[in-house]
This record gives C-alpha cells, sequence and structure tokens, in this order.
C-alpha cells in the first residue's frame, strides 16, 4: 500500500484550501456520521446537520468509544452509518476490509472547495478528506514553574525533573498527567515514547515485530519515569480526565492532545488564575533525540462503500458544508483547521510547535494497529512495578505476533 503523506503540518500551507462551497444542494439521500466527540467533530457534524430538511435526514453517534465499533458498523450491507469521521490510526483497519469507498468522482462533482493537500491517497486513489490537524504535546502552568524556580521543559527528562521540583517542593502531589489509560491510549503514549528514542517498530520490510530492545526498554523507563509522578489511577486517565483534572488546578504538567487545547483555555469549568498561566508548547524529545516525542495526525472523514450511491454522495455534500470556510471560521478557535479562513491561535501552538520540530506521522501501515493494541493491553504489569520491561516487552511481541498471523500479515 503506498501512502502520499499529506503536507499539512509545519508549513503555512497547511491551512490553505479554496473558495468555500455554497449551500447543501441535497435532494435526496439519509446521512448518518459515526466519530469521536470533540468540539471540533461536533462543530462538523453540526455544519452537516444544517443540510437536513427536506426529506433528507442527517444523523450522528459521536463517543470515545467509536474505535472499537466503526468495523462491525460499516460492515453490513448495507452498512449502519453512511461515513465515519477518521484519522491516520484509525483508517487502517477500514482499508484493510474495503470498507470505505474511494471519493474522486465525488470530489470533481462536488469538492471545488477543498485543497489537493486535503486528500489522504492511497494507491491513487482519494479514500478520506482532513479537515483538520492534531498531536499530542505539552500543556504547562508557566506560574507552576516559576513558583518552583523552574524554566519550561523541552525535554522529557526536563519534564521528570521539574514534576520531581514541584513534587518535593509540596506544591502539586501529583504534577504530571497523560493519556495513559490502559488500552489505546496506552498504547500510543509507548509510541511516542519508542519513536522519540528512534525506535522503528517492525524490522525492515516486514512485519516482523522489533521492540524487545535496548530502544524498547528505554523508551518504557521513560514511561514509567512519567507515571511515577503521576495519579495512581493513572491507567484510568483518558483525555477527559487529565482535562478535567488540569482544569481543576491538579496538575502542572500534562502531555495532551492539540485539540484539547479550546476546551482548557475557554472560560469554562476552570479558574481565571488557571487559564492565564496554561501555555501550550510542542512536544519534548527524549534519550538525547531530536526528535519530539509525538506523532501527527489528521482527522477527516470518510464514506462507507456499503451504502447506496445516493447515500454517498448526500453525505459527501453535508461533510463539505460541515467543513466550509464559513463553518469552520465560525468556530476558528476549535481546532487547527486545514482549511481556508482558519488564522492559528493561541490553542492551535503547541500542535504547531511539534509539527515544527520533526515529529513524525503515525504510522499508516496495516498492521501497526495491531502492534498499537498489543502495546496497550501488555504494558501494565510494568508500569505497575509487576514485570520487567524486557518481560513486558515480550508480551507485546507475542501478542502481536498472534494477530498478525491470524490477520496473515505473518506465516
Amino acid at each position: 500500500m503506498s501512502i502520499k503523506k499529506l503536507s499539512m503540518i509545519g508549513a503555512a500551507a497547511m491551512f490553505m484550501g479554496t473558495t468555500a462551497y455554497a449551500g447543501c444542494g441535497i435532494s435526496a439521500g439519509n446521512v448518518n456520521i459515526i466519530g469521536n466527540e470533540f468540539e471540533a467533530i461536533q462543530v462538523v457534524v453540526d455544519g452537516a446537520k444544517a443540510c437536513a430538511g427536506e426529506g433528507v435526514t442527517v444523523e450522528s453517534n459521536l463517543n470515545k468509544d467509536y474505535r472499537d465499533l466503526q468495523v462491525a458498523a460499516l460492515t453490513p450491507n448495507p452498512a449502519q452509518y453512511t461515513s465515519v469521521i477518521t484519522n491516520n490510526g484509525a483508517i487502517v483497519p477500514l482499508l484493510g476490509d474495503n470498507l470505505i469507498r474511494p471519493l474522486d468522482d465525488l470530489i470533481a462533482k462536488h469538492g471545488q472547495s477543498l485543497s489537493k493537500n486535503q486528500f489522504i491517497t492511497i494507491d491513487g486513489k482519494v479514500m478520506a478528506v482532513a479537515f483538520m490537524a492534531n498531536a499530542q504535546h505539552l500543556f504547562v502552568r508557566k506560574d507552576i514553574l516559576e513558583q518552583a524556580g523552574l524554566e519550561v521543559p523541552t525535554t522529557y527528562e526536563e519534564v521528570v525533573a521539574a514534576s520531581q521540583a514541584i513534587k518535593d517542593a509540596g506544591i502539586m502531589e501529583y504534577p504530571f498527567a497523560t493519556t495513559s489509560k490502559t488500552g489505546w491510549n496506552l498504547g500510543e503514549e509507548f509510541v511516542n515514547m519508542f519513536l522519540g528514542h528512534g525506535g522503528e517498530f517492525f524490522k525492515p520490510g516486514s512485519a516482523e515485530p522489533n521492540i524487545n530492545n535496548e530502544t524498547g526498554v528505554a523508551a518504557l523507563n521513560s514511561l514509567k519515569a512519567l507515571t511515577e509522578l503521576s495519579n495512581p489511577d493513572f491507567l484510568t486517565f483518558d483525555s477527559n480526565a487529565v482535562q478535567a483534572n488540569w482544569e481543576s488546578g491538579d496538575v502542572a504538567i500534562a502531555h495532551l492532545w492539540g485539540s484539547r487545547g479550546t476546551g482548557i483555555l475557554d472560560d469554562e469549568g476552570s479558574t481565571a488564575d488557571i487559564v492565564n498561566n496554561t501555555v501550550l508548547v510542542g512536544s519534548p524529545t527524549v534519550g538525547g533525540g531530536s526528535t519530539p516525542a509525538s506523532t501527527l495526525w489528521w482527522d477527516g472523514f470518510a464514506i462507507s462503500n456499503n451504502i447506496s450511491d445516493e447515500d454517498a454522495e448526500a453525505t459527501f455534500i453535508a461533510l463539505v458544508n460541515g467543513i466550509s470556510s464559513k463553518n469552520i471560521m465560525a468556530n476558528n478557535d476549535a481546532a487547527v483547521w486545514l482549511v481556508e479562513g482558519y488564522q492559528p491561535t493561541s490553542s492551535s501552538a503547541g500542535v504547531a510547535g511539534t509539527a515544527q520540530g520533526g515529529a513524525k506521522p503515525y504510522p499508516m501501515i496495516p498492521f501497526m494497529g495491531l502492534m498499537h493494541n498489543a502495546a496497550g493491553a501488555e504494558l501494565t504489569e510494568f508500569l505497575q512495578g509487576r514485570e520487567s520491561a524486557e518481560q513486558a516487552l515480550a508480551d507485546v511481541e507475542a501478542a502481536y505476533v498472534a494477530a498478525a498471523k491470524e490477520k496473515g500479515f505473518l506465516n
């Protein structure tokens, strides 16, 4: 599978599109969208729902467990949903099972408002349209750092030292937080650290695992040093939990998704003192490396394969309306938008910093999801101090190999 990488981050051109599409113009069809639940996606879906009426229905199911639902929901014919709002990690199983359709014909007919660098192209066919960029990066409380006599950290070693200093000074008991919930979130934290240490997940030209080595051990030890300065319930912490702890003033340094920036910097759920002292900066490096220990992501929409052409066309038009310049400009601060008219804000500074630091895109290869899932399931005992890093990595590789053989990636 060849992939045309999106040149959407680290350059001003990543925010450019063309003229906004004027009006919906849908005369028939049903639209039903599944996707994650956060503000930016709600903005897009609300824009799509503006196309409902005169016999056209637009419905949605937005929830944080969409990854676990999407394959089963799009497999029947007809599929339960006409579209999935996806990203460069979640799209892989949809491609592998032929559950989403090429969009070239729909783009030619209804995509005049879209820019070519929004197109996610696989083997010469556009399979998704990206509308926002995302990455995990640091959120820091500058007032807490100043109180402890610290500078904003740029490496994870400095993050650990700063968090320990804040704890030792009695300012906060658990100064650091990240999305370390068992499962997908924990797997993503390992992916970040392993890449930050310069790791390659697979042996060259193969699906053979390549993590049970010095690089893998270093990545796990870096992650463990952070969790030892986190709330003891860190294995339950997803984005919602980290944001809630930040807004309540219990955390001084967090590694969190850029898409949470707007919610954290708004005037809801927190205090003016916390909001005014929150700074978003790029993800740190680790282990002496020069690449941020994070991954670059796009979010976008794909159209189900197992639906009628009429529903596919209606869905495409509605979602293009959802990412129109008019809708994006009215919700400028909700994301790092890949649409003409977007004006970068303080809430986009962390994503931009991570991108400009050279963070790698999340690997869009068919078996990466299996490695990610194995890591998310098998690393908890190490982080709880109940097994060695080498044993944890062996467990990850064994779980991955079993899944890869079942899927036919390994013999």
